[in-house]
C-alpha cells in the first residue's frame, strides 16, 4: 500500500510540474474517488518549502448579508483532516487529525486560509476545503499542494577528488586547473550553476539529469591560469525554486607566482677595497615571496633577506654587506629572484663593479738585462708596472729610501714616471730601489728591487795605516776591502830597503766572504819594517790601488794635544783633546783630576774625550792627560782649572721682592703718564684762557739740556753678579787665547829615544797606571822630529756661568 501511494506521489509532481511552475496557475480537473466523483472546480496550487509554512486558501464569506458561517471542514484523500464549528464555543470548535498534530491553524483575516507550518514532504497532496453556510448552499474548493525540496549545500571537489574548503590551490601561473562542483538531493531536479561575481561561468539546467538521478556535478575549468586568477573568488550554487535562496559554497583561488621584476637599488659607484658597502635588491611579484640572492663569479655570497606583502605581489628585499677586494674590479655582481616552484622562473639584476683600490706597484729591469752581471759604467734601466683604479696620477722613485729627482747631467733620468734610466753606474749607486705610485686611495709602494753592481776591491778604510810592530814579537796586519762580488784571492806585498817581497800566502788567512784577509808578521830585524801592500782580486778584477800600512817599530804614544775644557760647572767638566801617534799600538787615554787632598777622578777612554763628574764646588783642580799602549804611557799633558762657585736658592722673600719691584715699576709708569696727561691739559686751558683775556704769553725757546752721566766708582763687570774674577793664584799669560777657544799644546812625537826618564816629584801624587813606564821632558822641552823644542802650553776654558778666562800657563 506504502509504494502505491509514492508512486501516486510521483506522478502527481511530475504532472503537476509538467503543467505549471506557478502557484498560481489552474487547472479544470476531475478528481476521482466516489466523495470526489461528482465535484467539479478550479485546483489551487501552492507551493511550500520543506520545512516552511503553507497556507491552504479557502474563501468563507457568506455570499449574502444575512447569511454566516457554519462549518469549514478540510479533506485530504476523502478523509477529514481538520474542521472547525463557530456552533461550538471555546477550543473545542478547532479539530484536527492526527497526521498534522498541532502544525495546522484556521485564520479568518486578513483572508481565511488554513496555514500550516513546518511542512513535509508527505504533506503533499490535494485538499478539499467544505464550507457550510447558515442559509447559502455548501462551497466545495480543491487545493493542490507542491512541497519543494530544496538541494543540499554544493560541494567543491579539486580534479583529484579532494574535497576543498575556502581555498582552491595553490596553482601553478600558466597551467589549468579544475573546480567540481557536486550537488545532492533536491525536489523538483535543482539547477547547478558557476559564478564569478556577477557573471555565469557555466550552468547545469534542471532537465540534465546525472546518471546517479540523485548527484548533479557541474565542472569548472580554468586554461593558462594568470596573475588575474589570484584570489579569485568562485562561487557554486543549486537551486530549485525561487521561494528560498540558492543553496551556495564559495572558494578563493591560490596562485603560485612567478617573481616579475628584480633591481638592484644600490648602484652608487665607484666602491673602495677593505671598505665595507651595503647593496640592496628588490624583487617583486612572487607568491610566495621570491628567494633572491647574491652571485659573483659563479659563487654565492651571504645576504640578509626581508619580505613585504603588497596586492599584486610580494616584494621581497634582499641587503648584501659586503667588502670587496681588488680582484672584484670589473666583475659583475649579480642580484638573482627565482622561485622554487617553478623550473625556468629565474631573472637577474647585473651590476658592473668598479672598485677603487691603491696602487700595486712592481719594479723590473729592463729587458735583456742580467741583474747578475751590472758593472761600473753600464747603463741601467727600470720600469715601474703599477696596476691601479683609478689610474695613478704620480709615480716617484727611491734608492735606498732617498727620493731621486731627475738629473740628466747626474745620470739619473726619469721619463714618462714609469721609467728610470741610470747612465754609467758607479758602485755607490748599488743598493734598493723603489717606486710609489700614488691615487685616490692612497699610496702603493713597490717591493724593492737590490741592484748589485760589480766592481773591483777597493780598500775599506783609505788612508796609510800605522802599524807599530815589536821586534820578535808577532802582529797582525787586517786587510779589508769592499768589493761585489766577494774577493776570491789576496796578495800581500812588503817593500822595504832590501826591495819588494811577495808574502808567502801561508803566513796570511782570507776570509772571502767579509772581504778581509789578516797577515800574521813578525819582524826579526831592523829590515822587516817597511810598507805592506794588499791586494784583493775577485769576478771584476784585481784591486786598482792596493791598501797600504807602514810597518814601523812599536813605540810609546805621542800625548794627546789641543785639549779643550767645556762646559765647566760648579761640579763637572768636560773635556776634549786631540790624539796623538798612537805608537803603531792600539791606545788609551786618561784623565786624572786632582786636588789638595789627592786624586778626585780618575777616567780612562779609548778616545781623547771625558766627561768629568763630582769635581766639587769652586776648587782648585789640577788635570793630568796621557795616552798608554802595550809600549808604555806618553807625557804628561798637565794644567789647571777652577770649578764655579755654587749659586744660592732664591729666597720666597727674594722671589716676592722681585714681584713687588715689577709691579711697582708699572704702577710708577702709569703714574708718569697721568702726571704727562694732567700737565698737557692744564697747559691747553690756560692757553684758551689766555686767548680770551686776549693775554699774550712770551714764548721761549727750546733749550737742549745734557744731563751729566751718572758715574759709578764700580766698572760693569764688577755690576755683574754672572761675571766671576779671576783668582789671584792663578798666572797672567799672554798672549791672552780668543774667547770660546781652549787649546792646550803639548809636546808631539815624544816616542823619540832622547826621552829622559821621569823622576817622581814629591809633591806630585802617584798615578794609579804604574805598569806603564813614563819619561817627561825637563823644562817644559819635548822631541819634535828628533829637534827638541820648549813652549809653553795655554790651556782656556769657556762656561755659560764663568766669563772667559785663562785657567793656567804650564
Amino acid at each position: 500500500m506504502c509504494i502505491v501511494k509514492c508512486v501516486q506521489r510521483t506522478l502527481v509532481a511530475f504532472i503537476l510540474l509538467a503543467v505549471t511552475t506557478s502557484p498560481s496557475a489552474t487547472q479544470n480537473t476531475m478528481i476521482s474517488g466516489s466523495p470526489l466523483s461528482s465535484v467539479t472546480g478550479t485546483v489551487t496550487r501552492v507551493s511550500a518549502v520543506v520545512g516552511g509554512v503553507a497556507e491552504l486558501p479557502c474563501d468563507s464569506r457568506p455570499p449574502q448579508r444575512n447569511d454566516s458561517l457554519l462549518l469549514v471542514v478540510w479533506y485530504r484523500d476523502d478523509n477529514p483532516v481538520y474542521s472547525y464549528d463557530t456552533r461550538v464555543e471555546g477550543p473545542t470548535a478547532h479539530w484536527t487529525d492526527d497526521a498534522f498534530a498541532k502544525r495546522t491553524l484556521w485564520q479568518s483575516s486578513p483572508h481565511s486560509a488554513l496555514r500550516v507550518r513546518d511542512v513535509q514532504a508527505r504533506d503533499r497532496a490535494t485538499y478539499r476545503c467544505r464550507v457550510d453556510f447558515q442559509v447559502s448552499p455548501t462551497r466545495n474548493y480543491l487545493i493542490a499542494l507542491d512541497v519543494i525540496e530544496l538541494p543540499s549545500k554544493p560541494v567543491i571537489f579539486d580534479e583529484y577528488g579532494k574535497e576543498i574548503s575556502g581555498i582552491a590551490g595553490p596553482y601553478n601561473e600558466g597551467g589549468d586547473f579544475k573546480l567540481i562542483c557536486s550537488v545532492n538531493g533536491g525536489n523538483p531536479t535543482p539547477r547547478v550553476q558557476w559564478h564569478q561575481g556577477d557573471t555565469i561561468l557555466s550552468t547545469l539546467s534542471a532537465g540534465d539529469l546525472q546518471p546517479s538521478g540523485l548527484t548533479r556535478s557541474l565542472t569548472l575549468v580554468v586554461r593558462n591560469a594568470s596573475r588575474v586568477h589570484q584570489s579569485s573568488v568562485y562561487t557554486c550554487t543549486a537551486d530549485n525554486t525561487l521561494l528560498a535562496p540558492p543553496q551556495k559554497v564559495t572558494v578563493r583561488v591560490n596562485l603560485y607566482l612567478r617573481p616579475l621584476t628584480v633591481e638592484i637599488l644600490s648602484r652608487e659607484q665607484p666602491l673602495s677595497v677593505g671598505r665595507k658597502t651595503e647593496l640592496l635588491c628588490r624583487s617583486t611579484g612572487a607568491r610566495p615571496p621570491a628567494i633572491v640572492t647574491w652571485w659573483l663569479k659563479g659563487k654565492q655570497l651571504n645576504s640578509i633577506t626581508k619580505h613585504r606583502e603588497l596586492d599584486d605581489g610580494n616584494e621581497t628585499q634582499s641587503i648584501l654587506q659586503w667588502t670587496p677586494l681588488k680582484e672584484h674590479n670589473g666583475q659583475v655582481l649579480t642580484c638573482r629572484a627565482e622561485h622554487s616552484k617553478f623550473n625556468q622562473s629565474t631573472i637577474e639584476s647585473k651590476l658592473p663593479l668598479n672598485i677603487y683600490y691603491v696602487p700595486v706597484a712592481v719594479i723590473h729591469l729592463g729587458a735583456k738585462m742580467n741583474p747578475n752581471d751590472i758593472e761600473e759604467g753600464d747603463d741601467v734601466y727600470f720600469g715601474c708596472d703599477v696596476d691601479a683604479n683609478p689610474p695613478a696620477y704620480k709615480v716617484i722613485w727611491e734608492h735606498n729610501g732617498v727620493l731621486l729627482q731627475h738629473n740628466p747631467a747626474g745620470g739619473v733620468i726619469l721619463t714618462g714616471n714609469t721609467n728610470l734610466a741610470l747612465r754609467n753606474v758607479s758602485r755607490h749607486q748599488a743598493g734598493k730601489y723603489s717606486c710609489t705610485a700614488s691615487n685616490v686611495e692612497g699610496d702603493g709602494k713597490s717591493p724593492p728591487l737590490h741592484m748589485q753592481v760589480v766592481y773591483k776591491p777597493i780598500c775599506r778604510k783609505r788612508e796609510i795605516r800605522m802599524i807599530g810592530a815589536a821586534l820578535q814579537e808577532p802582529s797582525s796586519v787586517v786587510c779589508e776591502v769592499d768589493a761585489f762580488p766577494p774577493p776570491d784571492t789576496f796578495e800581500w806585498t812588503l817593500n822595504n830597503s832590501a826591495g819588494s817581497i811577495k808574502v808567502d800566502p801561508l803566513r796570511f788567512t782570507v776570509e772571502a766572504y767579509e772581504g778581509r784577509s789578516i797577515l800574521s808578521y813578525t819582524p826579526v830585524s831592523d829590515v822587516d819594517y817597511g810598507t805592506l801592500s794588499c791586494r784583493a782580486t775577485n769576478l771584476a778584477g784585481q784591486q786598482t790601488s792596493p791598501c797600504v800600512y807602514t810597518l814601523m817599530p812599536a813605540t810609546r804614544p805621542d800625548p794627546p794635544t789641543n785639549c779643550t775644557v767645556y762646559n765647566l760647572t760648579d761640579d763637572s767638566l768636560d773635556l776634549m783633546c786631540l790624539a796623538g801617534y798612537e805608537g803603531g799600538l792600539q791606545s788609551v787615554y786618561i784623565a786624572e783630576v786632582w786636588g789638595n787632598e789627592g786624586l778626585v777622578v780618575n777616567s780612562s777612554n779609548a778616545v781623547a774625550s771625558w766627561n768629568l763628574r763630582r769635581l766639587g764646588a769652586k776648587r782648585q783642580l789640577k788635570l793630568v792627560i796621557y795616552a798608554a799602549n802595550a809600549r808604555g804611557r806618553s807625557e804628561h799633558v798637565t794644567f789647571t782649572v777652577e770649578t764655579a762657585p755654587r749659586l744660592s736658592p732664591r729666597t720666597e722673600a727674594q722671589e716676592a721682592w722681585e714681584v713687588n719691584w715689577a709691579i711697582g715699576g708699572v704702577l710708577g709708569a702709569a703714574l708718569t703718564v697721568a702726571i704727562i696727561l694732567c700737565l698737557a691739559l692744564i697747559a691747553t686751558r690756560i692757553r684758551h684762557r689766555s686767548r680770551d683775556y686776549e693775554v699774550t704769553m712770551p714764548s721761549s725757546k727750546n733749550q737742549k739740556t745734557t744731563l751729566p752721566k751718572r758715574s759709578s766708582p764700580h766698572g760693569p763687570d764688577e755690576r755683574n753678579p754672572d761675571l766671576i774674577p779671576l783668582s789671584k793664584g792663578i798666572l797672567d799669560c799672554q798672549p791672552e787665547p780668543p774667547l770660546y777657544a781652549a787649546v792646550a799644546a803639548a809636546p808631539k812625537n815624544s816616542n823619540s829615544a832622547h826621552s829622559l826618564p821621569r823622576t817622581q816629584s814629591p809633591s806630585t801624587p802617584t798615578s794609579p797606571h804604574a805598569q806603564y813606564t813614563d819619561s817627561q821632558s825637563d823644562s817644559g822641552r819635548s822631541v819634535v822630529n828628533g829637534t827638541m823644542r820648549s813652549h809653553r802650553e795655554v790651556v782656556t776654558t769657556r762656561t755659560p756661568l764663568l766669563a772667559a778666562h785663562q785657567e793656567s800657563c804650564v
